[in-house]
């Protein structure tokens, strides 16, 4: 099973270079990153985690930006988003984004995406979150025209454009794995209609054969092979017990959550989780 890492890219935290080769050198399949364009200070949204939102929500760089500055310092660790809030990025200027990073890294890019939660973060960008997934579903299938065909165009309820020309292409063929964050049965049907992966939160309660199963299911009820499609839990314990579990059920890979903490303590984390990561690729 993989085992990747995911970490708050803050403006006060680790350089974002030294961190990528830091998990490349000790064996990690990908370091994730994700994004908050900004935090209202209103904070009509409660956290959902509970208790006062984290102070590196409203401090984290740009996810591709940060993510261009580990590309140049890496060559074979996978870069992605875990997750990039669609609902909020205009999908031409994304789509470019996606296809730039993934040419520069030499097809490395993995694409995490979400709906999110910050109800009033995505209305400053004028999405509205009781339509915020229908928003996603045709922004993702605009890009994908614009990955794909040489003149892409897209009409839809909410995204709508002619003809363009749009440059360049992703390195990896058709495009980028898509894996979309979530736990409902809605994100679990999106998965299987729009997607290549799927990246629940393995918070308390989080049940592996389960999610596979639903997966399963899923893809069975759409006519889509099983086999093209991923799971990979976001924030996974780091426990030796619960990765050889999630090995067990089928699950593909596991990303590990770095804590906001000092430069020291992160290169400590990640030489405990390096171990953790080792005995899970050793056991599949």
């Amino acid at each position: 099973m993989r085992v990747g890492v995911f970490y708050f890219p803050t403006d006060y935290g680790i350089d974002i270079s030294e961190l990528a080769r830091a998990a490349e050198e000790r064996g990690f399949d990908s370091l994730l990153l994700p994004e908050h364009t900004h935090i209202p200070t209103s904070r009509r949204t409660p956290f959902p985690g509970g208790g006062d939102l984290p102070k590196a929500y409203s401090h984290t760089h740009d996810p591709f930006v940060a993510l261009s500055f580990a590309a140049a310092a890496t060559k074979k660790i996978l870069l992605g988003t875990g997750i990039c809030l669609i609902p909020q990025r205009d999908p031409i200027v994304t789509a470019k984004c996606v296809a730039s990073l993934d040419q520069l890294s030499n097809g490395r890019f993995l694409f995490g995406i979400g709906g999110g939660w910050n109800v009033d973060e995505m209305e400053n960008h004028g999405a509205r979150y009781e339509t915020r997934f229908k928003l996603m579903r045709e922004r993702i299938l605009a890009m994908k025209a614009l990955w794909t065909e040489e003149e892409a165009s897209f009409h839809g309820e909410m995204v709508n454009f002619d003809p363009v020309w749009s440059y360049p292409k992703p390195k990896q063929r058709p495009h980028p794995p898509i894996l979309l964050g979530g736990s409902s049965d809605h994100t679990v049907k999106r998965v299987v209609e729009f997607c290549d992966g799927w990246i629940p939160i393995g918070r308390a309660g989080f049940n592996a054969k389960e999610a596979v199963e639903r997966l399963r299911k899923a893809a069975a009820a759409a006519g889509r092979d099983f086999s093209t499609l991923s799971i990979t839990v976001f924030g996974a314990p780091p426990e030796d017990a619960v990765l050889a579990e999630y090995g067990e059920c089928g699950i593909h890979g596991a990303v590990l959550g770095i804590p906001d903490v000092s430069r020291d303590e992160i290169l400590g984390v990640l030489d405990k989780y390096a171990r953790l990561a080792a005995t899970a690729a050793h056991a599949s």
